[in-house]
């Protein structure tokens, strides 16, 4: 059966970006497509070093727990990610963890190529728009496939838990998002 990750880069367990990615995984998985949430939380994830071990070991050279993730993307067909915008772009971690991901399917076996997946973007007000497009971009990169919604992924949501299942746009943006990537996942697959 096919398999979608969703990775929460949000420091806050059960907080508006896992409960947005917990959206899209019921979407996904009234699509018919297993689907794996898997959160950041407690982890501490380094930013790439440029060491490019990676391309002869075929996984990242930094022993943080990334690894163990990077192994389920790989195994997967869709992979979707998630970050908390606090302060006018991407949390530090969720980037430190893409690029990583991005930088060791380059360096290796190109494991991304052909996945289906894309970004999602949560925050009270500013920087949406731009975290959005910076993380968008390992995935263009990386020759992954990123199906399109009704609008960009974005969610409208402040610290309190539960607001962002408030912003009807954004839920049904990504919604129709989680399910455009089972869609295509199957018609690919």
């Amino acid at each position: 059966m096919s398999k979608v990750i969703l990775l929460s880069g949000s420091p806050r367990a059960k907080g508006n970006t896992y409960q947005v990615l917990e959206v899209c995984k019921k979407e996904i998985e009234k699509e018919g497509l297993e689907a794996e949430l898997i959160s950041l939380v407690g982890k501490e994830i380094k930013g790439c070093i440029a060491c490019y071990k990676c391309g002869e070991l075929g996984k990242c050279s930094l022993n943080d727990g990334l690894n163990e993730i990077i192994d389920k993307i790989r195994n997967a067909q869709g992979f979707i990610i998630g970050a908390p915008v606090y302060f006018g772009t991407p949390r530090g971690d969720a980037m430190n963890a893409l690029q990583r991901i991005g930088m060791v399917s380059r360096s290796s076996d190109k494991f991304l190529s052909w996945k289906v997946g894309g970004p999602v973007a949560i925050a009270r007000r500013g920087g949406v728009t731009n975290s959005y497009q910076e993380m968008l971009m390992m995935f263009f990169i990386n020759e992954m496939i990123v199906p399109g919604s009704t609008y960009w992924n974005i969610v409208f949501g402040g610290k309190t838990k539960g607001e962002a299942l408030k912003d009807e746009e954004g839920i049904a943006t990504v919604t129709r998002f989680a399910s455009n990537v089972a869609r295509l996942i199957k018609k690919i697959y």
